[in-house]
């Protein structure tokens, strides 16, 4: 019986159907192609044991001028430095009281304090740190009040309620000696409101039809009342970060990891600071501050089509005048800012309506503004990444490049990601670039998913397409590729738990240690081109190539499928297991269509398939 080599076309395509697609790979999961030959990805493992909490959704880093390197972080719940391997939380103060304004009352076999501040400004979750109280009389002592909590409910506009614990995180329950309030010196300190975790379509702009509902109503853009999305950015050594929504916050690096950034309002020199922006970021050579759907000057609410840039050189000038670079321009294309990304010499705007390319040009206009695309849009803040000298984006029904103009990409797997979608949660996808394999992966949520759950790769040297999903520990939710640090670096959400870690990315072949699936499975293909004949596959000879370990034991699964008729389903025919060792299996394989599926489950190996060679023979046509 003849020996028949089997050579498959790269990417993955599924516009079509299985048959259709003959001598095609058909469906993968955490595999690339690199020269046309499908290999399992890199590994993941956490930058340290350390935890950060809330679900991160913007990662940055960036060098200061003694080289000492920082990831900023920005959750729904707090904003981050990374300095090393600990974790320092930065986030801004909303709100101290006075000593006094503050007190408790507990009740006898209760966690549940209740805390008294007139007019607090504060929502669910929200954290607050308590100084200067005494011990209530009982178990609920002065180093139990005396400490950051998170509130658990809202009462009413004066009043909310936290449970008590001590200083290891234990539920503390008073008992019926804590009669007191906390004594007079009480002082509560707020953090600013944390934003959501989920999409609520009640808010933010464009929620219902054109000319009706949220628009131009009382359904305005908050940092509160979205998902909250940050902008980070450095401003020399210091950073500038904003969540969508709010106001603008630094971070004076001098002032130490141990020290909270502040509004920029507040800082010396301050006018005209933005109050509201969806997106900030630095412009690349000339060094201003810009404010994207932000408020007018002698306004605090957002206007979605307004940009706004401070003084070259200063992150807190923002008032134009004759002996400044400050200014701001009202865009015409659109409705609204979806986004902005900084290229070479240039800033795309993705408004709901087009691109609008915004180029430094100098005094007096300081900024061009030109419509380059129309029609087009991004379905997300962040669906934006660049590789290749290309700026790649995800629009509501397509994937683009943008290179001066926008071209849309043709995709092997449009209907694959855009048939199975959750848009009601779009604002969570994101953009990631991993240059040393020529890949961008857009992250989304499928339809039946609120959160990340699978993932789109497209290699741009290649033009090759692959899939994929978030099991085994995958789930990502925001990225930063590796031009600062060794590997790329990922947030990684947990299902348990509201503390999450940071991962290096394409780093081993593991998941943290632990075994991931990578498979790849063929198309269905037959023995001759009108598929009349049955085949009887007898011998398989695999072509495959081990990587990170030479260990014997390091097995990949080969499959073989087959059914008589499209329309049915593959059934498992033959199952072999290969090891560096391996010459050949002998198998009885019979069917009248045929697929194959590659499969590792394994840690600490990779594996990059060549040419399968199948024996096999004619075995009638009934």
């Amino acid at each position: 019986m003849p020996l028949l080599k089997y050579k498959f076309k790269p990417g993955v395509d599924k516009e079509g159907t299985n048959y259709s697609n003959e001598n095609g790979w058909f469906n993968s999961d955490k595999i690339r192609f690199r020269k046309g030959r499908p290999e399992k990805i890199g590994g993941w493992e956490k930058t340290s044991s350390n935890t950060f909490t809330g679900t991160c959704r913007a990662i940055h880093l960036y060098k200061d001028i003694e080289q000492n390197k920082y990831t900023i972080l920005g959750t729904h719940q707090k904003l981050y430095v990374k300095d090393g391997v600990n974790f320092y939380d930065v986030t801004p103060i909303r709100a101290t009281t006075s000593a006094g304004d503050v007190t408790f009352s507990a009740s006898n076999g209760d966690a549940t304090i209740t805390v008294s501040d007139t007019a607090h400004g504060a929502v669910q979750n929200d954290f607050v740190t308590f100084s200067g109280a005494t011990s209530l009389g009982g178990n609920v002592t002065a180093a139990v009040l005396n400490q950051e909590y998170q509130i658990a409910t809202i009462v009413n506009a004066n009043s909310y309620t936290i449970e008590a614990k001590d200083t290891s995180g234990s539920t503390v329950t008073a008992n019926s000696s804590d009669t007191g309030n906390g004594g007079s010196s009480v002082v509560g300190a707020y953090q600013i409101n944390v934003g959501l975790d989920v999409y609520v379509q009640s808010t933010g702009w464009g929620v219902d039809t054109w000319g009706a509902g949220g628009f131009g109503s009382s359904t305005s853009i908050s940092s509160t009342n979205q998902l909250r999305l940050w902008s980070i950015d450095n401003f020399g050594d210091d950073t500038i970060a904003l969540p969508r929504g709010g106001a603008l916050y630094y971070w004076d690096e001098s002032s130490g990891v141990s020290t909270r950034a502040v509004a920029a309002s507040t800082l010396a020199g301050a006018s005209d600071v933005p109050v509201a922006a969806l997106q900030i970021m630095m412009s690349d050579v000339d060094r201003h501050v810009i404010a994207f759907g932000c408020n007018a000057i002698g306004s605090t609410d957002i206007n979605p089509m307004l940009v706004r840039f401070s003084d070259a050189e200063s992150a807190v000038d923002w008032t134009p005048t004759a002996t400044n670079s400050a200014g701001g321009v009202q865009l015409s294309t659109g409705s609204q800012i979806i986004g902005a990304y900084r290229t070479r010499q240039e800033i795309i705007i993705f408004t709901d309506a087009g691109l609008v390319s915004m180029r430094f040009v100098g005094a007096p206009f300081i900024f061009s503004f030109n419509e380059v695309a129309s029609g087009i849009s991004m379905i997300s803040p962040n669906a934006v990444t660049s590789g290749a000298n290309s700026v790649y984006f995800m629009d509501n029904g397509g994937f683009y490049q943008y290179s001066g103009t926008a071209q849309r990409l043709p995709c092997t797997v449009l209907d694959h990601v855009f048939n199975d979608i959750n848009l009601e949660q779009s604002f969570k996808i994101f953009a990631a670039d991993i240059p040393t394999h020529n890949e961008v992966v857009w992250f989304y949520p499928s339809a039946s998913s609120d959160e990340i759950d699978r993932y789109v790769t497209f290699n741009y040297l290649e033009n090759t397409w692959s899939i994929g999903t978030t099991n085994d520990g995958f789930t990502r939710t925001a990225w930063n590729p590796a031009h600062i640090n060794n590997y790329p670096i990922a947030a990684g959400k947990l299902d348990t738990s509201n503390s999450n870690y940071l991962y290096n990315h394409e780093f081993g072949y593991s998941a943290d240690g632990s075994e991931f699936t990578a498979f790849i499975e063929s198309s269905d293909f037959d023995l001759d081109p009108a598929g009349e004949n049955f085949m009887f596959v007898s011998k398989i000879i695999p072509d495959i190539e081990y990587r990170g370990s030479s260990d014997t034991g390091n097995t990949v699964t080969f499959t073989i499928k087959g059914r008589d008729y499209p329309l049915q389903d593959l059934s498992t025919l033959s199952t072999i297991s290969v090891t560096p060792n391996s010459t050949f299996t002998n198998t009885r394989a019979r069917s009248r269509q045929s697929a194959i599926r590659i499969e590792s489950t394994g840690a600490n190996f990779g594996w990059r398939l060549g040419d399968i060679r199948l024996e096999l023979r004619q075995d009638g046509k009934r």
